[in-house]
């Protein structure tokens, strides 16, 4: 069976992107000769991701996003782009109130969209990431840069942080978690010996089994969540 036109275009632009950041090397090398791979991979991914905008981050947090991703780029040929990063109070407050809207009541909005005086995006420590391929990679690798995916629900958000969270189900558990302590406890992750903090889903969220959706697709729109 062909592979869907989508995702043929997506591997050649993949394919394209990194053909791109190599000739670039030597171009970097001459600006900065102990960053010239680190410098071409950025060139490289701003243009094959041209929409993405890493102003007002915080220092730390894109310090974090650029190496993480050059590390994934050069080591594991995977392309992590930005969706969407800093907010401002008046967009994060249009995107809150457009939620409210949509889903007709401010508790069923706050599972998809914080109110900016709780958004990390408002902080600049949030960031929404893409494709599900680059998700998955810097779930399993971030934490060695601080960026950790923090909700069940949303594969595509991580948030720099300086100790491994809690992850919750959605956006508005911490409000919810504090009615239903009991949902959270620890539990041993099997084979390494060691106790970590592992949320339950929220029965809303969880499958037949009892597990929480992991990545859903590319169906939900990164651009309106917290």
């Amino acid at each position: 069976m062909a592979n869907p036109p989508s995702t043929t275009k997506a591997d050649v632009l993949a394919a394209a992107t990194r053909f791109l950041a190599a000739l670039l090397v030597p171009l970097a090398f001459c600006r900065a000769p102990g960053r010239a791979r680190f410098l071409a991979c950025q060139w490289a991914l701003s243009l094959r991701f041209p929409a993405e905008d890493l102003r007002g981050l915080t220092p730390e947090t894109l310090r974090a996003f650029t190496h993480a991703r050059a590390e994934a780029f050069w080591r594991d040929g995977q392309l992590i782009g930005l969706t969407s990063g800093h907010r401002d109070v008046a967009e994060q407050h249009r995107i809150f109130v457009e939620e409210v809207r949509r889903t007709g009541s401010v508790s069923a909005a706050r599972r998809r969209v914080l109110p900016p005086e709780e958004s990390s995006h408002v902080r600049g420590l949030a960031l929404d990431v893409r494709p599900t391929e680059g998700a998955r990679w810097l779930e399993l690798h971030g934490g060695r840069y601080g960026l950790y995916r923090v909700y069940d629900n949303e594969w595509w958000h991580f948030e720099y942080r300086t100790a491994e969270p809690v992850r919750l189900p959605h956006p508005d558990a911490a409000a919810w978690t504090s009615d239903h302590g009991a949902a959270y406890r620890p539990c041993q992750v099997p084979g390494n010996g060691s106790w970590h903090h592992r949320p339950r889903p929220h029965p809303a969220e969880a499958d037949a089994n009892g597990r929480a959706p992991m990545y859903r697709g590319p169906a939900e729109d990164p651009r309106r969540r917290p």
